[in-house]
């Protein structure tokens, strides 16, 4: 089975920082290739793998101010298109834009939906419905009007990730700094508790960062570090009493709450998207509603067992279990 896999040319793949589309993909590729899989990914030139790669643009677009993004996607995308029929199987992990070729091409596509950043964008898969392969990455992000093969949870390398104990004492806010992601809130949190908050993450949106992170960053209870790769993850995470995801949004997956949960770390999060599907209540973190609710449930961190939390991580989101489910897919769509 030859396997083309799709990722993006807005970061590197695997990240070196922030980039949840192009690690899944990532992980997707070094985890089909260890199961001796014949595999091409498709990213940008400076992307790491041990699968073969093809490439259009030297750089992600985000590294690079003077390259253009749709031209960047345009001429990506067309790279694979015009390579399709060298291929048994190809995995689009760079949202609705590839579907346009889908009938102009033989090969099947597999699509995994990453969250729809707008309803707008709906009529484009509605439009390849009854011949694309559509895969939702948690049960509460799918369209009604979409037709769906699986539900595939997105898959870590849980070697990455090492049980710790939470001896850092600090609450942590990770993500990317948007007021869809609560860093606000975060803060509102740990003022209610009296706790030490480190937030770290891409800034997002600079003018909610200026109005309603900035004036309370102090560097003593509240610190901003910014962004953190792959190692600095690790240890803040398994250092951190509890994770703080207080969503204003309903978030396709959170690769954070189920990176946490690998170190132990409990997740506190609002109870919207996918979170009643990557937490456990009382067992592995808690859902709440507001911020007043969050500080409460701090004070009773203490009862999680920080192994079942990795536990149950690896059981539900291990990089082996969802190549796992990907292989399935394919050999269901092939035989």
């Amino acid at each position: 089975m030859k396997i083309a896999v799709l990722s993006t040319t807005c970061w590197r793949t695997p990240p070196s920082h922030y980039g949840p589309w192009e690690q899944v993909a990532s992980n997707i590729v070094e985890g089909l290739v260890e199961r001796g899989m014949d595999v091409t990914l498709f990213a940008t030139k400076d992307s790491i793998t041990r699968g073969k790669l093809e490439y259009v643009c030297e750089k992600a677009w985000n590294d690079d101010p003077d390259l253009d993004p749709k031209v960047c996607e345009c001429m990506h995308i067309s790279h694979l298109m015009e390579m399709a029929d060298q291929f048994d199987i190809i995995h689009n992990n760079y949202d609705f834009l590839p579907l346009t070729y889908s009938h102009l091409i033989k090969t099947p596509m597999v699509t995994t939906i990453h969250g729809f950043s707008s309803p707008k964008i709906i009529p484009v898969y509605k439009r390849y419905n009854d011949t694309g392969y559509y895969v939702s990455i948690s049960n509460s992000d799918r369209s009604p009007e979409l037709n769906y093969t699986a539900t595939v949870y997105n898959g870590i390398k849980t070697d990455d990730f090492m049980l710790n104990t939470g001896q850092g004492g600090y609450l942590l806010y990770f993500g990317r700094i948007h007021p869809d992601k609560g860093a606000h809130e975060a803060i509102q949190i740990a003022k209610k508790t009296g706790m030490e908050l480190i937030i770290s993450g891409p800034v997002q949106d600079h003018e909610y960062f200026n109005e309603k992170v900035q004036p309370f960053i102090n560097n003593d209870d509240i610190k901003y570090i910014g962004n953190s790769g792959p190692i600095q993850r690790n240890k803040l995470l398994g250092e951190s009493i509890a994770l703080l995801h207080p969503i204003h949004f309903n978030e396709p997956f959170g690769l954070s709450v189920a990176e946490a949960m690998l170190c132990g770390t409990p997740v506190i999060a609002f109870n919207r998207g996918s979170m009643p599907e990557l937490i456990q209540n009382d067992r592995t973190g808690y859902l709440v509603d507001n911020a007043e609710q969050a500080a409460e449930a701090i004070g009773d961190i203490k009862k999680i067992n920080r192994s079942y939390c990795r536990k149950w991580a690896e059981e539900r989101f291990s990089q082996k279990k969802m190549v796992d489910d990907y292989i399935d897919i394919y050999n269901r769509i092939l035989w």
